[in-house]
């Protein structure tokens, strides 16, 4: 199978795709639908991009001392001298541009060719200017930043115009202690870069990073962190262990996470396996290898419970959301809660999670908010949020039409009168 997060597959003409790709472009920003050669990575994009206007390039806004004080307090500032040694001497001798970016895809460095720079300034390539998708549209930082994933993109697969002279590609950086978002890692240059090779290349430096990172950070003897937003699987990160643990163990991780104060077995029986199918012994077992994996430091039993410092994800979106930042809440949620679990408890505590934070981008019905919502797992099927988005955009914007269409999509699905949504839609 192909991989999706690449350009181009072997034996394709670029120059072929570039003519496919632009005229797919053209009408899309016509008709407002990618016809089929699009890659989905790109369609949606496009899709999260339809309010920008394809001409403008994106805004500055850090600039001299403000940028320099930014820069030198962020964290990446500690890496730099590895994308330097990884990236800079390749950008350099291939005339392309290596980039840094922090999570709001505010570009931190851009280095490489003098004259591939002078190009680059042209469309705001530089230091301070906000790549993100709301800014910039479609391109590889901003893209990697939207969906958490390495990605590239290829000439006309860019959203602006004057983008679609390049190639790049970019991934994701997180904080090894929190598995926030950091910011990602770019390298940009011509058609050339459409190849296996440089989307490996900033996937290993964005791993290089986080395990500097990873490293330079001082050990808090017995505080553990646990990621398992967004995943099947969670992941335990404790005294520099780093711990991938198995779904039973994901499922019971979080379940005694969620109550600090304790559970009984059989509360936590009927938070794993529900009313009808209670299973003490198997429970027991699962406790006791749990222990094992974690160390018996870390759980105590009677009742089961957590022992010392025990930071989680998905408490950071309760956390913020209390504190009235939505924004700051929808950066830290790539997805759901262990979103392949059935066990009763997790399913609760994810509609808790999911309905919360659901609940306050509805009632900031802010543009930008419902946007990010609505390109998550969760809100692209949410029909109120893609009608508050639909009423919270100004007529003749690009992104109304599909927002309207998406609504009348849903609501075909779901069986709902016309009459209906389209009033609630503000049409």
């Amino acid at each position: 199978m192909a991989d999706p997060w690449l350009a181009l597959e072997f034996g394709v003409d670029p120059a072929e795709r570039i003519a496919q790709v632009g005229a797919a472009h053209e009408a899309f920003l016509t008709a407002g639908a990618a016809p089929h050669p699009v890659r989905e990575v790109v369609r949606r994009s496009w899709e999260r991009s339809a309010r920008l206007d394809p001409e403008a390039t994106p805004p500055v806004d850090l600039s001299d001392d403000a940028l320099a004080a930014y820069r030198a307090g962020h964290p990446l500032a500690r890496v730099l001298p590895l994308f330097r040694d990884l990236l800079g001497g390749i950008a350099q001798d291939s005339a392309h541009l290596m980039a840094v970016c922090d999570a709001y895809g505010r570009l931190l460095w851009v280095e490489g060719h003098p004259g591939v720079l002078r190009h680059a300034e042209r469309m705001n390539f530089v230091p301070g200017a906000r790549w993100d998708e709301t800014h910039a549209g479609t391109n590889a930082p901003g893209t990697a930043l939207a969906v958490d994933h390495s990605v590239q993109i290829f000439a006309t697969e860019h959203f602006s115009r004057p983008v679609q002279r390049w190639t790049c590609a970019a991934a994701p950086i997180h904080d090894p202690a929190t598995g926030l978002l950091l910011g990602a890692v770019d390298i940009t240059g011509g058609d050339n870069l459409a190849n296996p090779h440089s989307l490996a290349l900033v996937r290993a430096t964005a791993r290089a990073a986080e395990a500097q990172l990873a490293a330079d950070r001082p050990v808090e003897p017995g505080v553990a962190v646990v990621t398992a937003l967004g995943r099947d699987e969670a992941e335990l990160r404790v005294d520099g262990r780093r711990i991938r643990l198995g779904r039973r163990h994901s499922e019971l991780l979080v379940l005694l996470l969620h109550h600090p104060e304790g559970r009984t077995g059989e509360q936590l029986g009927l938070d794993l396996y529900g009313d009808d199918r209670l299973h003490p012994v198997t429970l027991r077992a699962e406790l006791s290898r749990l222990r094992r994996v974690l160390g018996p430091e870390l759980l105590d039993s009677r009742p089961y419970r957590l022992r010392g410092t025990v930071r989680a994800d998905f408490t950071t979106i309760a956390a913020r959301l209390d504190q009235g930042d939505v924004a700051g809440a929808l950066d830290a949620y790539p997805g759901s809660l262990l979103p392949g679990s059935d066990a009763p408890g997790v399913a609760r505590l994810r509609r808790l999670i999911d309905g919360q934070l659901r609940a306050a981008v509805l009632a900031t019905a802010d543009p930008a908010l419902l946007t990010a919502w609505t390109a998550t797992p969760v809100g692209a099927d949410d029909l109120a949020a893609w009608q508050a988005l639909a009423r919270a955009l100004p007529v003749g914007t690009p992104r109304r039409p599909l927002a309207l269409a998406r609504i009348d999509q849903l609501a075909r699905e779901y069986d709902l009168p016309r009459a209906t949504w389209l009033q609630r839609s503000g049409n």
